[in-house]
């Protein structure tokens, strides 16, 4: 293949607002592999934003994956007004839309190709009366393929973050997607190392399970900004799992919403 197969071929038209809405500000969640905790990190973005007195929206375009609903406790079809899907709305008042509302069944499997899974992408952005939003993350399926690259040409996305965990093959992978956006020139705004350090439930003290490999050095590595390090807590399973993920509270996460406020204002 020569070298504008995909990643560096000229950028596509952005797409303009939805009709009808005023996003403010798009911020896309990336990784490069799964199981990362992109999904909960992208939940607790726009949880955190809430809390700082933005309206917030998770835009799902994980469409074989989705997993947000399931983290915000929603279930069942979206209102349809005058050809447009009305998001559903969290307990906090976050707007969501995702494949998984649109099922039968919440674990029907989605047995798409690429095509059809970048038009659906597309759709969520320009058939939904989302209103107006200040902050809306993206979140996106693992990988480099149709969907992050649909999203990336075809959103106009104001910045990019990105989720590894400290191992040095999640930090391998996820060079690719930060390559990738950058290729793309999709600003970046940095790293979340999720899953870096655990609290002793007897002394306080900080465990690095994955081994003394720092945030820092995990950034450094990718060459981009870090906006913070999440510990493995028990709580964001239970709540999320429950439906609850917006009750989690953690100092870390305040301060990377912070982060992202100040690198994406509006």
């Amino acid at each position: 293949m020569g070298k504008t197969d995909g990643v560096t071929a000229p950028a596509f038209e952005k797409l303009k607002q939805p009709e009808g809405s005023n996003i403010r500000r798009v911020v896309a969640v990336m990784s490069g592999k799964g199981g990362v905790g992109k999904s909960s990190v992208a939940a607790l973005m726009a949880s955190g934003m809430v809390r700082r007195g933005h309206s917030a929206a998770v835009l799902d375009a994980d469409v074989t994956g989705p997993s947000i609903p399931k983290l915000f406790g929603l279930r069942g079809a979206p209102v349809v007004l005058e050809s447009k899907l009305l998001p559903e709305t969290s307990a906090s008042g976050v707007r969501i839309v995702s494949l998984n509302l649109l099922l039968e069944h919440e674990d029907d499997p989605v047995i798409w190709r690429g095509p059809l899974i970048a038009s659906v992408v597309k759709q969520f952005w320009t058939d939904v009366l989302w209103g107006d939003v200040d902050y809306m993350f993206v979140d996106l399926p693992p990988g480099t393929g149709d969907a992050p690259l649909t999203v990336l040409q075809s959103v106009p996305v104001d910045g990019t973050i990105f989720v590894s965990t400290p191992q040095e093959l999640s930090v391998t992978i996820v060079k690719k997607a930060v390559n990738m956006a950058k290729k793309l020139s999709t600003p970046v705004i940095g790293l979340v190392v999720n899953m870096g350090w655990l609290a002793c439930p007897y002394c306080g003290a900080r465990i690095e399970p994955f081994g003394p490999v720092t945030a820092e050095n995990v950034a450094e590595e990718l060459g981009i900004d870090l906006l913070g390090s999440l510990p493995i807590d028990p709580q964001i399973s239970i709540l999320g799992d429950g439906g609850r993920i917006e009750d989690y509270r953690q100092p870390a996460v305040e301060e990377i919403v912070r982060k992202v406020e100040t690198a994406v204002p509006l």
